[in-house]
This record gives C-alpha cells, structure tokens and sequence, in this order.
C-alpha cells in the first residue's frame, strides 16, 4: 500500500521534533550538517520514531536549502545533504514506514526579505535531491506565507505525482498572518494539488485543534496536523517545552475528531509524545464527516478619532503643501520646542513632522511631543517611525497608541544603525525593513494586526516614505520609491538637495511616479555646518557652489544664517517649479527660519498662482 492509499484508509502517524532532540543532546549547530558529520545521531532519532510508531518519518532536510545552509558556508553542500538525509532516514524505515522529503519554509514576517525567484531557484535544486532519492512523499511544512507555498507546491506538483503533504504556520489560531483564515487557505492549497493539506509548527495542541474546528473536511485531500509540545519557556539561556504525554494523548483524539487523519509533532515533541498519538489513533478510521464551527468575522468598525482633515497626499495633489521637520528636545525642556510649533502652526504650515531618535540619538518621545502638540495647537503632526528601536511586538503596540491618540499621518523608516549615535554599543533591533513597515501599517488599515489577528477597528494611517535623491545612482533610488509604493506607501518625503539642477533631475527621474513627493529644503546657518552635512551626515550632498558661498561669510553668524536662508530660498524658487510639496528641515530647533522661509514658500504661491508647471503638475 502506497502512502497516498495509507492516507485514505487508516488515520497515519507521523513523527516528532528531530532539532529539538538533537538539541537535547547538546547538539546547537547546523543540524541538517549532521547528516554528514554526525550520521549516527540522526539515525538513532529515526529509529526512536519508528520505535514510538510513527508510520511516516520525514528527512533532516528542512532548511536543507541553498539559502539558509549559505548561513553556515554550507551552500556547495545542498545535495551532499539532501542525499544523505534520505539514506539515514530510509535505514531507519521498516517496511512499514513512509520516509517523506522535508522541505521548510523560508518567508517569515519580512515577505521582501527573499525573493520569490530566489525561493523557486533555491527550492527546485532541493526537490530534486530528494525525488532523485526516491522518497515516498514530499512534505512542506512551516510555511507563514501562503504565496511562498503556493508558488512552491505549484513548482512540485508539475514535478511529481508522489504524494504531496502541504502545511501551513499560524502566528494566531485560525488566521495566517496576512489575515486569510485558515479554511481559506487550506481550500486554495488544495486546490493547487496538495494531497494533504494542514498546519504545524508555532502552536501548541490547545490552539491548533481551536483552529481546525472552523475548517471543513475537504473535498479531495486530508487534513494533517503537527502542533508544537506547548508553548516554549526560557530558562537558563534556553527553550524549553512541557512534556506531559498523556496531554498529548487527548489532544491527539481531539485532533483526530476535527478530521485529522495525519497527526504528528513538531517543536518540542520527542518519541514519548509520538507513541502517545499512536496509542490513541493509530489506524483507526478516519471520521467523515464533522461540525463546523462559524467564526463569522465582525464587520471592522469605523476609525476611531477619525481626523476630518485630509491626509497629507490628498493636500499635495490639490495644491501646494508645507511641512516643517522640527524634532522633539534632546532635553527636558519643552518650552521652545511648543514656542516654534505654535509659530508654525500660525505660519501656515499643513503639517509638523517629528524625527524618532534621528542619528540614533535619543531625544523626548515624538508620539508624546506629537499628541501635545495636537491638543495644545491643533497640529496635524506627522510622526516618523523607525524600525531600528522596536521589535514587532513595540512597532505594533507603538502604531496601535498613534491610533488611539488620532494621529493618523506616520513616514516609515529604516532608521540609522546605533552604531552612530550616542550609544554605539546599543543594539539596532531591524525586524523589519522599511519596507516591510509599509505593508504591516496597510495591514493595520485594514483591521488586521501583524500577526493576521484582527483589530476589531481599521487603522486610518498614511504612509509617507522616506526618499534619498543625494546617490550615485539615482534611477535605482527611484526604483526603491516604485518598490515602495507596490508596498503601499501614500507619497515620499526627500533628503534635502542642495543643487537646483539636481531638482531639475529628481523631478525628471520622477515625472513618471504619482504618488506626491515633499522635497528637502534643510537651510544651513554656517560654514562649519555646512561642511558637517556634507562629510558627515549619511544621505546629505552639498555642491561646491554652495559651500563655497558659506564659507566666504563664516567670519561672520549672522551673515552666516542670512546666507543660508537666501540659498534656501532660491532652493525654494525652482522646487516650487517642479513639486507641489516642499519639506523643510528646521535646524537645531532654529524655528525662525523655516518660519520665515513658510510665509516666503506662501507668499511666492499666492503671487504665483497662474504659474504652470513646467511638463505639467508633479504633486507629491
């Protein structure tokens, strides 16, 4: 009997967790390496499984990938690995076992991380290692992403007709973490040729049979289970899973009663848990039919503290638009700081945006420095966040607080690494890039939070992104815009440029994207400065010209600051040619001058109204 005929039959058990008894045994490396160097310990795993009564065992191949073996220079050894993993696993095997080519997922949270051409190259060299090695069966399993695995499963089944075992990861019970539920999923993975068709990895059995209760049996495949041990605790250093087998024993029956027909484990679970599962259902009949349990999804309610007034965007397609960087104390003081909002707020300005820790310097919270701004002057702040200071868990909670406090308008940002700001020896945390920001806060938008879990109320967030015009190469800059708007970003915000032919460049590599850019006018107050800029500051250009007019006045500051202003200026006079959003950097809390540079942007506007722009309207 072939495996694809075992499945329809009899309820088939499948093994347990391979790293985390090889891990027990003091084992913390590459565990897919030990297929080579370390044969014997794999080995005995298997036969612990066999043992146990495991009907299906499955390689020690799951991040046997060019990918994730490149982490350890391992990457030459793809089919060295794959090919001996299967040979251990088939010694292992009696004539009554199924050995089953592991292949795992690669996506986690950061979809852009790796390409999907990237997956497809490195996935077909993997398949065809263990199809060459004749195994029963490929398993997929822990997979997060469901384009990931559709795009993989579709690649194995136009190579295979062995039977194919494609599972899935949840963050949350019943929903993956883009928000699709589970009995969606499940019904598109089967529909692109899964034979079986289920979930593994992440939860414990608790949640996994919470969520299989909405999902129907299917049509053609069967459904399979893996659940973790429980959830893992920390301790001395390490991860460590409860291990009550007879926990596991029920659990399997109540995985079996949602129509499971494969059951195995995965995190955590060892030969004991394993023997468990078959002593309660191994080759019984599998139920054929089953209750649904309906989770109707509550319809997402309306925003809360919804601002009446227009996202930024909207403002900049209809007609020109200020905004004013002017960044949080890096002290306690706030008195100047609410001075020079209030001055801008009545110079006109649409928008105050505030900097998170910029230069990776600490200075007052900018969602704290926002909301009081907001309530004492009725600012429409714009609040910059970075993915440098905040795990997932803070970026979520932080864009649930702006939220709550009516501030809708945020720019997405990588953020400066620690390593030049104030505390080099700090750690840059990076869960997610730019990028991936931008995707998670249209997420949020939606009412679907990080994890796939919903809100019970959409988001009203804009998204601004962050553009940098001052490279070598500027069409691959306008490349990331593009790439950032596939993401979902609302309109860009520039570095400032000091050069009006480079505005005339950047509106000509840029004439061709709709979404609105705001450009930098940063003025400069000295010479000193302005070579600061230009040798220190990351993404900053100045051009000859313009350092020389500074330094020819450095003997004196107010002539200095006079200067900078009058170069701010005629920066001004040919960006309003080309963009209808200007952004200006105030500098070190100086207020004055990019209040005084508003009135001038306002003042040129309104006596320039009938102007035309020159190719037509480049609205950011």
């Amino acid at each position: 009997m072939n495996l694809r005929e075992a499945l329809q039959d009899k309820t088939v058990v499948g093994d347990g967790a391979m790293g985390t008894l090889l891990y027990s045994y003091g084992i913390d490396q590459c565990f897919e390496e030990l297929n080579l160097s370390h044969p014997d310990e794999v080995l005995y795993v298997h036969q612990a499984y066999v043992n146990a009564g495991a009907d299906i065992i499955q390689t020690n191949t799951y991040g046997a990938n060019y990918i994730k073996l490149a982490r350890y220079g391992l990457e030459d050894k793809v089919k060295e690995i794959n090919t001996a993993a299967v040979r251990l696993a088939k010694q292992a095997a009696t004539d009554n076992t199924y050995v089953v080519g592991t292949i795992g997922g690669i996506r986690g949270i950061k979809k852009q991380a790796v390409s999907l051409e990237e997956i497809k190259r490195t996935f077909r060299e993997q398949l065809y290692c263990l199809l060459f090695e004749e195994v029963d069966g490929i398993l997929l399993e822990t997979f997060y992403d469901l384009e990931e695995l559709i795009t993989v499963l579709e690649i194995a089944r136009k190579e295979t007709t062995l039977p194919i075992i494609a599972q899935v990861s949840m963050h949350e019970p019943g929903v993956l973490q883009e928000g699709t539920s589970l009995a969606e999923a499940l019904a598109i993975i089967e529909k692109a040729g899964a034979d079986v068709i289920g979930v593994n990895c992440r939860l414990g059995p608790y949640h996994m049979v919470q969520a299989l209760e909405s999902v129907p049996l299917p049509e053609r495949a069967v459904l399979s289970a893996y659940p973790n041990a429980s959830l893992p605790a920390y301790q001395d250093g390490r991860f460590v899973y409860k291990t009550d087998a007879n926990y596991f024993k029920a659990s399997a029956r109540a995985l079996y009663e949602q129509g499971a027909r494969l059951i195995g484990g995965c995190c955590g679970t060892t030969p004991e848990h394993i023997a468990a599962i078959a002593n309660e259902v191994k080759g019984i009949k599998p139920i054929e039919q089953k209750s649904i349990s309906i989770q109707e999804k509550a319809p997402a309610s309306p925003e809360e503290h919804k601002d009446t007034r227009p996202h930024l965007y909207e403002i900049a397609e209809q007609r020109p638009s200020i905004i004013v960087e002017l960044d949080p104390p890096k002290r306690l003081s706030t008195d100047r700081y609410l001075k020079g909002a209030q001055a801008l707020q009545e110079a006109g300005v649409d928008s105050v945006t505030l900097a998170d820790n910029s230069l990776a310097s600490p200075r007052i919270c900018n969602t704290a420095v926002a909301s009081i701004i907001k309530q004492k002057f009725d600012i429409n702040p714009l609040v910059h966040i970075s993915c440098r200071d905040r795990n997932l868990i803070g970026l979520q909670s932080h864009l649930m607080g702006l939220h709550t406090l009516g501030i809708t308008q945020v720019l997405a940002i990588t953020g400066d690494p620690t390593k030049i700001g104030d505390f080099p020896g700090a750690t840059s945390v990076y869960d997610l890039s730019s990028f991936d920001l931008i995707h998670y806060i249209k997420q949020l938008n939606k009412g679907i939070s990080f994890s796939g879990k919903s809100l019970g109320i959409n988001t009203n967030f804009s998204v601004a992104a962050a553009f940098n015009p001052n490279v070598r190469n500027l069409n691959r800059a306008v490349g990331r815009l593009e790439k950032k708007i596939k993401y979902g970003a609302d309109y860009f915000i520039s570095q400032p440029v000091y050069s009006k032919e480079q505005l005339k460049e950047v509106y000509e590599a840029t004439k061709h994207i709709s979404a609105p850019i705001y450009i930098g006018i940063m003025p400069l107050i000295s010479s000193r400065n302005a070579e600061f800029l230009h040798n220190e500051v990351p993404g900053i250009t100045l051009s000859s010209e313009i350092r020389q007019r500074m330094e020819a006045c450095s003997h004196d500051p107010v002539l200095s600051q006079a200067e900078g202003i009058a170069i701010a200026k005629s920066l001004i006079d040919a960006a309003i040619n080309y963009f209808n959003g200007i952004y200006l950097i105030t500098p070190f809390l100086r207020y004055e001058i990019t209040e005084e540079l508003t009135h001038y942007i306002k003042q040129k506007t309104q006596t320039d109204k009938e102007r035309k722009v020159v190719n037509g309207s480049h609205i950011i």
